[in-house]
């Protein structure tokens, strides 16, 4: 390494001595340069970026990374419209198709799609470039999978029924509550003048007139949903639930023969004919209720049907 050191010829000593000023001032010297340059570095920086636009070498190659992620994720996005057009495919045919036949009720788009919104998916964001883009992308993933969720609990669902198609023919009900030789019609479905209230009133059953005491039978295999003794209205009641969508209602009996909770089949008794409740004579009011709406019983009887045959049906179960 050369000798970077200034001698200097000392006439009192006749000898050269290192010049001890000379090497404080390449100290100085070499220390302003380093002060120097670092200042030069530092305005050029300000100046290439603050006053002229540009952008750092490194701070280049982040947005160009930031990018090809923000591609990446509306590629995602658009993956992701792909899938919820096949599940809204599925969702459609689930509650036109699948779900109806076995009486079970649709599955409405605000329960499909709903998501929870809170502070945390609010917050997560802030601050990055491409916020809105990622906030777009993070609900649609919670709302694909949530679709996808209650879609899944869909078809377990109708998997059992499905299962259970043998025992839907049993379950719907489909013969007389009582014996047609035994009673007659008084009141139809559908509007009519009610009796008592003197006014035109709806009608959602049939009326069958008949001796206090005739037997009053499940018309479908269940479930007793309910039961109720009442002075008013519909007087003592029974209510089965016969699944895949279907329930029956009973009303005016004199006796309840079943509780809530047992299981019939089609046959069964479940009381008798009576005058109870807001009635004006003995009768049986007779109502077929499917996905909570009543709809006409006369639809599911058969009028031909005579007394021997109606007994050997119910006898036979």
């Amino acid at each position: 390494m050369p000798d970077l050191k200034r001698y200097v010829f000392n006439e009192s000593t006749n000898s050269y001595e290192v010049d001890r000023r000379s090497t404080r001032s390449a100290f100085y010297q070499t220390g302003f340069i380093l002060l120097a340059g670092l200042g030069c570095f530092l305005l050029y920086f300000f100046v290439f970026t603050q006053e002229l636009g540009y952008d750092t070498p490194k701070a280049l190659l982040l947005q160009r990374r930031g990018r090809a992620l923000a591609d990446q994720v509306k590629m995602l996005g658009l993956r992701m419209d792909a899938q919820q057009e096949e599940l809204r495919e599925y969702a459609m045919r689930d509650n036109l198709v699948y779900r109806p036949v076995f009486g079970l009720p649709e599955i409405s788009d605000e329960s499909r799609t709903m998501i929870v919104d809170d502070e945390a998916r609010n917050q997560r964001w802030l601050g990055l470039d491409h916020k809105v883009l990622l906030d777009d992308a993070s609900r649609g993933v919670d709302r694909l999978t949530r679709e996808a969720y209650v879609q899944s609990l869909s078809f377990d669902q109708v998997k059992v029924y499905s299962v259970r198609a043998g025992d839907m023919a049993s379950c719907i009900p489909s013969i007389y509550p009582v014996n047609p030789a035994s009673v007659h019609i008084t009141s139809a479905f559908g509007a009519r003048f009610h009796p008592i209230h003197k006014a035109v009133i709806y009608h959602e059953g049939i009326d069958f007139a008949g001796n206090t005491g005739i037997p009053v039978r499940a018309t479908g295999d269940g479930v007793v949903e309910s039961t109720q003794i009442n002075f008013s209205g519909y007087g003592n009641m029974v209510v089965i639930d016969h699944g895949f969508g279907y329930k029956t209602r009973y009303a005016h009996l004199r006796e309840i023969k079943v509780v809530a909770g047992q299981v019939v089949i089609r046959g069964d008794q479940i009381g008798t004919l009576g005058n109870t409740g807001l009635s004006t004579g003995p009768h049986l009011h007779y109502e077929v209720i499917y996905r909570g709406r009543q709809i006409n019983p006369w639809n599911f009887l058969n009028p031909d049907l005579t007394s021997d045959e109606y007994e050997k049906l119910v006898n036979n179960g």
